[in-house]
């Protein structure tokens, strides 16, 4: 018998019911948000992007996610790519990723820790970054600081990339819990 090196192997076949089969409670949800997250964003690629996906939410990342579908623009002369909602995720992205590596070069947690430093640090380099865009308003950037403070609070004044991996959502969350305040 001569077997080929890289030839697919036929797959046994196996009889499987619902009770050889688990799982895991969480799984539905995930792919759910993943389902509505490809919906939203429409990627070019949709296995490059499903990779993207997958390793940021595996990593605690900012997700390559657009807040919401974009209808194609009737005026645009070439299909680019690039969206508004694009470029806000690129930003995102960014923004998150200047946070983190800023916390992983000012902690004193060993290598490879959870990266803490303290928040009166991280409020300064953030609203510092936060106030280059144009689009964030000083408002969004109390409440995003407002929307960490549970977090700072539990870990002794300090804070590490994990707390503000979702910025976006913490920022909608409290900008919501002030404008019924005001």
């Amino acid at each position: 018998m001569v077997m080929v090196i890289g030839a697919a192997m036929p797959l046994p076949d196996v009889m499987f019911c619902a009770q050889q089969i688990e799982i895991p409670p969480e799984f539905p949800d995930i792919l759910k948000q993943f389902t509505k997250a490809a919906i939203r964003t429409q990627p070019r690629d949709v296995l490059q992007w499903s990779a993207a996906y997958f390793s940021a939410l595996s990593k605690g990342e900012t997700l390559p996610v657009k807040e919401r579908y974009e209808m194609p623009v009737a005026t645009q002369k070439n299909n680019t790519g690039l969206t508004p909602g694009l470029l806000k995720i690129l930003h995102n992205q960014s923004l998150f990723s200047a946070l983190k590596y800023a916390c992983e070069i000012l902690t004193t947690d060993p290598t490879g820790g959870a990266a803490h430093i303290s928040f009166e640090t991280f409020k300064y380099l953030y609203t510092y970054l936060a106030k280059m865009d144009a689009e964030i308003t000083e408002f969004e950037i109390e409440a995003t600081l407002q929307a960490l403070q549970e977090d700072v609070k539990k870990q002794g004044g300090l804070i590490q990339p994990r707390n503000f991996k979702n910025l976006n959502k913490k920022q909608r969350g409290a900008s919501e819990v002030q404008r019924n305040q005001t």
